[in-house]
């Protein structure tokens, strides 16, 4: 390995290749630029439930991969995991870790105990999430402030996140978005294998979760005189109540297709590409990965009213805060198809800014600036100051 390159540990994710979300396709693009670039990589990935019996990779797209299991329940499969992760960690040559998920902050003492700098993916105010319950979110609070307390860095993917750690802890953030695929031509010929046509449906692509407004999106449109179908893609390993709720709201309208999970990321890109409008309800998180491949793809948004959507779509996007908005704003879009086209092509043009090659080199100056102790380092007496904006 050439001296200038370093050893890089990205822990407390699912791993790659990336099928689940937003933090898996972010260490693959990013790894794998890191990689490309002569430094020597490693991604912590779990054992997946349906590939349990199968040996796991050692390598991919120029990372070695370090598979090990996690504990099968929502409160503590991603926290054992890391645990796993960081046992192996420490006992490994490393210049830098990222830890993704201010979640793993407690396990971040044995990291600093290894004299491994390491720099804290916040990720959203996942405090805010219900599915956590009062103990869950007195959780998520904690370990915000152990994440500013023992990082070395911490990373901000959205403006919104580092305003919020900077009014809540006086924290500076590093501002390093996700990149937005190009799926211009990602071309239409899979769409037929589902029935449809591109231009003729609208599409939402999420978990099922309250705070990503799936219920709202598809209570509203089963509302509306819509003709074009609402094609939805996603589904939840836990959120069982939830999922119930959506499934209910859809039954009894044909226009309405639950999909579940689509894991073939060909017919996934085309189903963003050739749709009329795509309808993004995320609400907590920081800059959203399936927002980036909507834009794109150069399809017309429309997404629930927050700062972090805004931030992305500016003027260009289109914006609802209720099922009764859903509704009015899917009638606008089948009635003026050329306008939702305008808006799209213009999305195209504004995901320009979201490129993977700018973001891993951002991902590069950090870990060069850690790995020379180059960082503040941690707010040892960090403390939330209580930022009334950010309450619920």
């Amino acid at each position: 390995m050439p001296p200038e390159s370093l050893r890089v540990a990205m822990v407390g994710t699912r791993g790659v290749p990336a099928r689940y979300g937003g933090f898996e396709t972010a260490v693959e693009e990013i790894g794998a630029r890191l990689a490309d670039r002569g430094h020597a990589v490693r991604v912590y990935c779990r054992t997946a439930p349906e590939a349990q019996d199968q040996p796991a990779p050692a390598t991919y797209r120029g990372m070695e991969l370090v598979t090990l299991p996690a504990m099968r329940r929502r409160s503590l499969e991603t926290l054992s995991h890391t645990a796993l992760s960081v046992a192996h960690l420490v006992r490994h040559r490393t210049d830098v870790a990222f830890v993704f998920n201010a979640a793993n902050a407690p396990l971040l003492p044995a990291v600093r105990a290894a004299r491994i700098p390491v720099a804290t993916h916040v990720d959203g105010l996942e405090w805010r999430r219900a599915k956590w319950g009062p103990t869950g979110q007195r959780y998520y609070r904690a370990a915000e402030t152990a994440a500013v307390r023992l990082s070395d860095a911490l990373i901000a993917d959205a403006q919104g996140i580092a305003d919020y750690y900077r009014d809540e802890y006086a924290a500076e953030s590093r501002l390093i978005a996700y990149g937005a695929p190009v799926l211009t031509g990602a071309g239409h010929d899979r769409l037929a294998e589902l029935d449809l046509e591109p231009g003729g449906y609208h599409l939402v692509v999420a978990r099922f979760e309250p705070e990503n407004h799936v219920d709202v999106i598809v209570d509203g449109y089963v509302g509306s005189d819509a003709t074009l179908p609402l094609v939805v893609v996603g589904s939840a390993p836990y959120a069982h109540e939830h999922t119930r709720r959506i499934e209910s709201l859809a039954a009894g309208d044909p226009r309405v297709r639950l999909l579940g999970g689509v894991w073939d990321q060909e017919l996934l890109d085309q189903l963003y590409a050739g749709a009329l409008t795509y309808l993004h309800g995320h609400s907590v998180g920081g800059t959203n990965p399936s927002l980036l491949r909507a834009i794109g793809g150069g399809t017309a948004t429309i997404a629930y009213d927050v700062g972090f959507n805004r931030e992305v779509l500016g003027t260009h996007g289109r914006y609802f805060g209720s099922a009764a908005d859903v509704g009015a704003r899917v009638h606008e879009a089948e009635q003026d198809p050329e306008a939702c086209e305008l808006r799209g092509k213009a999305l195209a043009e504004r995901a320009r800014a979201y490129d993977w090659d700018d973001v891993a080199d951002g991902y590069e100056r950090l870990a060069r600036d850690l790995a020379a102790r180059r960082t503040p380092g941690p707010k040892r007496f960090a403390r939330r100051l209580g930022a009334e904006q950010w309450a619920r």
